[in-house]
């Protein structure tokens, strides 16, 4: 505080704001006594205000500065700091009454007076923090004029689509940072009520349909989308007339894909496809996950990939004591723990290179590092990939995750969360008979077989004694999901690539389709399902309507400026090994519970002891160290039984149609023995 008094003590600029406040608090008293006694001040009554005045005044500075009216960026004066004028200013008031009214009952005086002098006072300080702040941006813009001719009324035009709390944002940081090179001309917004009202003094020009008209009138260089909540529908129809338009546009991400929940122009970006699936925000339960994140240990596998990636970003506002990130990829947990550090700020972390295959370093991770929670997103998930290659998928999807179920059981782990796959239900490739074996397999875990979670029941086997090493009962929960848009095994990376190329965009099937939804969604999703889980549970996320590959092609072409079918071709190649034409969240027979939140779900499917699967673990893992993929299938369709792998080979045959556009015959399929 003395050092803060120094400082300011050298500050001329203090001093005039000082003097200039004590000015304005004798004007507010004399103010006062005028207009109570409506202009007429006798002899008295000036004897009265110079024996109040020194007095009054200074109390008025001593509050100004307990209430820290004097440490702030007045250039800055924003609505907190007119809240803190109106607190010291009624403090000041309350105890002015008092003090009089203890002293001498206010013999002489009016108290109208004293209540009007706390009017005057409030509207005149803040009148005097808003000339400040004015001054300043008129004082910066004339210098930015001086510097730049061409910069001084901020260059590109920029007309906003939507008049919400988005675009309110974007255009007080605009006003206020007058280095950023925008000229807002306008607004347009859906909803016709709007149409004539201002923000921020700039006027809402007409409807998004009438966008055309507008740009002909405002002459706009560019076009900024500020709808985050818009509908799948909406935004479509939105990126249709920007497009139509020929002008360059942008768009204002939605608050899912924004750590702080920050709008900042910093965020604008070009559309993406994510922004027309038109995915309502989630509704996070902060507080409930922060009981199981703030001040803990928490580790991810995987934490280099797409979602492992997305989920420490959001564990961040958490605040977790330490957070752990474990990848088998160096340019991954790279590139991740310099974002962490410095974008993010975050210097509470651990990066731990290798794989969670390896015992010696899974061993030492858990020793070491003693972790609460675990997030196990490290799997391989290349469907064709590891159809050619199951022996990986048996190693890295089943073994690994095994082993790091039973390294979480020996430390007593709180809770361990498996990121686990829609590919898992009806499986009809190795990947997702896999995912659905750990599925299984953490189930067994639980002891409940899946039944009833969280109950109490006689442990089997060798591995179920492991349970009773650790300090505590771990929950253990699955959460499901379908495809994730901007992931590694993503279509739309190499879609934008093709598109680059000139084409042709490749597609399986034309009626292939897909769940989709961003990665944003999915951690949060992932984070508040981990925070509902009481054991045993495979969690459902809402994925919302299945989405048409070849339509999600064709509109990835219109938002790269092209036109598909004309100058970007689609081209049909037929169902890869293990593909399916459409992907499922829940198996007949599997018991669908809804929970508390409305897009999570909860599977309450039937389960087996870990002393079932001692024998066909060790057999696939005989299998897979013999390279021996009928083998490996064979155990899988024991253990999965609604694995059905003869569904693979049933996919079109080279060029997947024929001359008439009909698929062709699909290939007899020969069921495995």
């Amino acid at each position: 505080m003395r050092n803060d008094l120094r400082r300011q003590a050298k500050n001329v600029k203090f001093w005039l704001v000082l003097l200039t406040d004590i000015l304005l608090l004798a004007v507010a008293l004399v103010l006062a006594h005028l207009a109570r006694f409506e202009g007429h001040l006798t002899s008295e009554r000036w004897h009265s205000i110079r024996t109040v005045l020194p007095w009054l005044v200074t109390g008025k500075i001593i509050v100004f500065f307990w209430f820290d009216l004097y440490r702030g960026m007045w250039r800055y004066t924003g609505v907190v700091d007119f809240l803190n004028i109106l607190k010291a200013t009624a403090v000041a008031t309350l105890a002015t009454f008092a003090i009089l009214l203890l002293f001498n009952r206010f013999e002489g005086l009016s108290r109208s007076v004293f209540l009007l002098d706390g009017v005057f006072t409030f509207l005149f300080i803040s009148g005097h923090r808003i000339a400040i702040r004015l001054f300043y941006q008129k004082f910066s813009g004339s210098r930015a004029g001086m510097a730049n001719p061409h910069h001084a009324r901020r260059g590109k035009k920029l007309l906003i689509m939507g008049a919400g709390d988005a675009a309110e944002k974007v255009t007080r940081e605009i006003m206020d940072n007058l280095s950023l090179p925008y000229q807002i001309v306008g607004f347009l917004d859906d909803d016709p009520l709007k149409t004539g009202k201002r923000i921020h003094g700039i006027p809402v020009l007409s409807v998004t349909s009438q966008l055309q008209e507008v740009l002909d009138k405002t002459e706009a260089d560019e076009i900024l989308i500020a709808m985050p909540s818009a509908s799948r529908d909406q935004m479509g129809r939105i990126v249709e007339l920007c497009r139509a338009s020929g002008l360059p546009y942008k768009t204002v991400p939605g608050l899912g894909e924004i750590i702080n929940d920050k709008v900042s122009i910093k965020a604008i970006r070009d559309v993406s496809y994510k922004d027309l699936l038109g995915r309502p925000a989630v509704r996070l339960e902060s507080e409930k996950i922060g009981e199981i994140l703030r001040g803990k240990t928490v580790l991810v596998s995987g934490a280099g990939g797409s979602i492992g990636s997305e989920l420490c970003r959001q564990i961040l506002k958490f605040q977790p004591r330490l957070l752990v990130l474990w990848d088998a990829s160096e340019e991954n947990l790279y590139q991740l723990e310099m974002e962490i550090l410095h974008e993010h700020g975050f210097t509470n972390y651990v990066a731990v290179l290798g794989r969670v295959q390896d015992h010696e370093v899974l061993s030492g991770v858990f020793t070491h590092y003693q972790p609460q929670i675990v997030f196990h997103a490290a799997a391989y998930k290349h469907v064709p990939m590891i159809e050619k290659n199951p022996w990986e998928g048996v190693y890295n999807n089943i073994f690994a995750t095994r082993r790091l179920i039973r390294a979480s059981v020996r430390q007593g782990v709180e809770r361990f969360i498996l990121v686990s796959t829609d590919k898992a239900v009806r499986p009809t490739n190795v990947m997702g008979a896999t995912k659905r074996m750990t599925e299984r397999i953490m189930q067994a875990y639980c002891g409940s077989g899946g039944k009833d979670q969280g109950s109490s029941v006689k442990r089997q086997g060798t591995e179920e004694r492991l349970r009773t090493e650790g300090q505590r009962q771990t929950r253990f929960m699955a959460v499901r999901f379908g495809n994730v848009l901007g992931s590694s095994g993503s279509v739309i990376p190499l879609f934008k690539r093709q598109i680059e190329m000139g084409g042709p965009v490749t597609v399986t099937h034309p009626d292939i389709t897909r769940y989709f939804m961003s990665i944003e969604e999915a951690s949060q999703l992932i984070l508040q399902a981990a925070s509902m889980g009481e054991g045993g549970e495979i969690f459902i996320l809402e994925m919302g309507t299945p989405v048409r590959i070849a339509q999600m092609a064709r509109d990835l072409i219109r938002l790269c400026g092209k036109e598909p079918d004309t100058e970007i071709e689609i081209k049909y190649t037929g169902l890869r090994p293990g593909e399916k034409l459409f992907e499922e969240l829940i198996t007949e027979g599997e018991g669908i519970v809804p929970t508390g939140h409305e897009k999570i779900m909860v599977l309450r499917g039937d389960g087996c002891s870990l002393q079932e699967l001692e024998a066909p673990l060790a057999r696939l893992k005989e299998y897979a160290q013999q390279h021996d993929a009928a083998g490996i299938k064979r155990v899988l369709q024991e253990v999965v039984a609604e694995y059905a792998p003869e569904e693979v080979a049933a996919v079109l045959p080279p060029g997947g149609m024929d001359q008439g556009g009909v698929p062709a015959p699909r290939a007899k399929i020969i069921p495995l023995q």
